[in-house]
């Protein structure tokens, strides 16, 4: 049989069958040392550069070793491109009969008795809801997997999914009516009996903590786990070891419990009154804690006198709901678990009535018409670490943004990972050649009142000099509505701006447009792939250093301190040099890509730690002239002119 390196080389099958495909020597030694450790059961920690084509490097390594392997992704997208793209391909040149399965957290996934529950209580919040839930009917006596992702016409975020859906509060298991059917336990079965299972990496930690989001069945098959986009895992790795509790938690509670009274126990009274009341107490405690967007640690929220009572009555009315619902749990399998939810909340709502434990810490967040409550560890990996030595398997973590520098020990660190080996491979594009790094004179410090009018002043003749084409990222939503405000009416190009529509909408408006200007914050910073020249510019405001307001991050500093570490560091700084790299890897994603790094922040040139920022990233070259920048581009446009080159260009099959 050959080689993981032989089948990606230049005489290998994936040369001779998958179009596009070239062999890297950076991809055939990732496939060798991942190879290696799966037979070895030990552990890597690696950082592929963009261009390195990482996905095939373990893929094929994979198939080819007639082993239980686990892949774990950050994204759904990379989820859903690995298993209907990648594995396929890989699967076919290879010509092995390996079963593959795509397994996702149950809220993926359409449940047929909540979806015949909403459309039998017909009780909607907007008259455009109907049509969608008759579109989502129509769907779910065709679909297969029950994947909402098939439905492209609702947006991930729609307010009627989390009603034909199911959490592990509300389903009802083996008692549901439609067991037999559900979509999730079929995915369950086929994901234990194929050889290669792509999840995320809430599945991931759900199994390994043995909590039912996941089914811990999964996971001590497995001969080896393979974790890409692993710069993710840590912060998951926090919020969920952690407890949340949320007000719609609270709220679906009530909206459940009146259903299942309905049908279960109608003869017995107050189940309406008592529903009601919680409904009221959530709603008041929400208003009083006033704007959307707060972050804050416990002690501030509960200063709030206002806030405070709100809460008691939550307890209060949680308290009386819960006591009914135990003297009709046995009416229904039903009102059973909605009484074990209020039992589960009423715990939880009680963890923040007491001070915390070391190394813990409570905070909550506000939204638009809801809010949430948190208790999170400081350090999660001896936890992690605990769990993970449970499986005797190989461990590969992967991303293209993990090392500061050549430096790993940030992120093994976060993770409780001390007996990995490391490795590096940089990106096998031309930077230097195709890429410039521009860095404009005399803006202010970010602090200052008037930066962001500053960084689009700056901005403004970059973007006439690129014809739009253009990512604009900002470390703040604040900072994005701003410039917003100050580009409109003022470029030529098509202005597209985050949150106001789907990010899926918006990417796919600025691949067509060709020459758009795209505003966005964290969640355009990664995981979003435009090539060609529909985007030959990425300005970055700032250093995207974590707000120092942020509750977590204040404990996390504080804590470090306490065990004598020095907080910059050993953890700002790396954060921030892992988050830019991800912003920067935006720009280059194919090697005829050409374009411009505009970085805005002065910090760069003026502060100490600015060369590591710059040692972190690909070589490219400097400059700090904007008739420069202009030259480029001007280049650029010429010899897109010389061959005629449409705006938008196909991915193709490569990684």
């Amino acid at each position: 049989m050959l080689s993981a390196a032989a089948v990606l080389s230049l005489d290998g099958p994936l040369a001779n069958h998958v179009p596009g495909f070239a062999p890297r020597a950076a991809q055939q030694a990732m496939a060798e040392a991942v190879e290696s450790v799966m037979v070895e059961r030990s552990t890597l920690i690696c950082e592929a550069g963009t261009g390195t084509g990482k996905t095939f490097a373990y893929l094929v390594p994979a198939l080819l070793s007639a082993k239980k392997v686990i892949i774990s992704t950050g994204t759904k997208t990379l989820q859903d491109q690995l298993y209907h793209r990648d594995l396929p391909v890989v699967r076919k040149t290879l010509d092995m009969p390996v079963d593959v399965a795509l397994l996702k957290g149950r809220a993926n996934y359409v449940c047929l008795h909540r979806l015949a529950l909403t459309e039998s209580e017909g009780r909607l919040a907007a008259r455009s809801e109907a049509s969608d839930l008759q579109r989502i009917l129509s769907w779910s006596r065709r679909t297969r997997s029950g994947d909402i992702a098939e439905v492209d016409e609702l947006a991930e975020d729609a307010a009627l999914w989390p009603l034909v859906t199911s959490t592990t509060d509300n389903c009802l298991g083996q008692e549901c009516d439609r067991f037999s059917d559900c979509f999730v336990l079929k995915a369950r079965r086929a994901a234990q009996e194929a050889d290669v299972v792509v999840i995320n990496h809430h599945l991931l930690l759900a199994d390994m903590a043995l909590k039912e989001e996941g089914f811990g069945e999964l996971l001590p098959s497995a001969d080896a786990f393979i974790i890409d986009e692993a710069h993710q895992l840590p912060e998951i790795a926090a919020q969920f070891f952690g407890i949340s509790v949320s007000s719609r938690q609270m709220l679906e509670l009530a909206r459940d419990a009146v259903t299942e009274y309905s049908r279960e126990a109608g003869d017995m009274g107050g189940f309406a009154t008592l529903a009601q009341r919680l409904e009221k107490a959530v709603l008041d405690t929400r208003l009083s804690m006033g704007t959307a967007g707060r972050r804050g640690a416990w002690q501030e929220l509960i200063a709030d006198s206002a806030v405070n009572a709100g809460l008691n009555q939550i307890q209060a009315s949680l308290t009386e709901l819960r006591s009914t619902l135990e003297q009709a749990a046995e009416r229904g399998k039903g009102l059973q678990q909605c009484w074990q939810r209020s039992e589960m909340l009423a715990e939880r709502l009680a963890l923040f009535q007491q001070a915390p434990a070391d190394e813990q810490v409570q905070w909550f967040e506000t939204y638009t018409r809801s809010f949430s409550l948190h208790l999170t560890p400081l350090q999660v990996g001896t936890v992690f670490q605990s769990h993970r030595q449970r499986f005797q398997a190989g461990w590969i973590f992967t991303s293209a943004t993990l090392a500061v520098g050549d430096d790993f020990s940030h992120f093994a660190a976060g993770l409780g990972v001390e007996d990995a080996r490391s490795a590096q491979w940089e990106s096998p594009f031309d930077f230097k050649r195709n890429a410039l790094l521009y860095i404009p004179n005399g803006l202010p410090l970010p602090a200052a009142s008037q930066y962001t009018a500053e960084v689009v002043k700056a901005a403004l003749p970059v973007l006439e000099a690129s014809g739009g084409r253009a990512f604009l990222l900002f470390t703040s939503h604040r900072a994005l509505q701003e410039a917003a405000g100050l580009l409109k009416g003022r470029i030529d190009f098509p202005l597209l701006v985050q949150g106001t529509a789907p990010r899926r909408e918006l990417l796919h408006r600025f691949r067509s447009l060709g020459n758009a200007v795209l505003l966005g914050t964290s969640s355009f910073w990664e995981g979003v792939d435009v090539r060609g020249p529909a985007l030959s510019l990425v300005i970055i405001d700032k250093l995207p250093f974590a707000s120092p307001g942020e509750p977590v991050l204040q404990a996390r500093l504080e804590s470090l301190r306490r065990r004598g570490g020095e907080p910059f560091r050993d953890y700002q700084l790396p954060q921030a040099v892992i988050a830019l790299k991800q912003g920067v890897g935006r720009l280059i994603r194919d090697s005829k890509d050409r374009g411009v790094l505009m970085l805005c922040d002065p910090r760069l040139m003026s502060k100490s730690y600015g060369r590591t920022f710059l040692r972190s990233l690909p070589p490219m070259t400097h400059s700090r002239d904007l008739t420069e920048v202009e030259h480029f581009f001007a280049e650029e446009a010429a010899a897109l002119a010389a061959v005629d080159q449409p705006l938008a260009t196909s991915e193709g099959l490569a990684p």
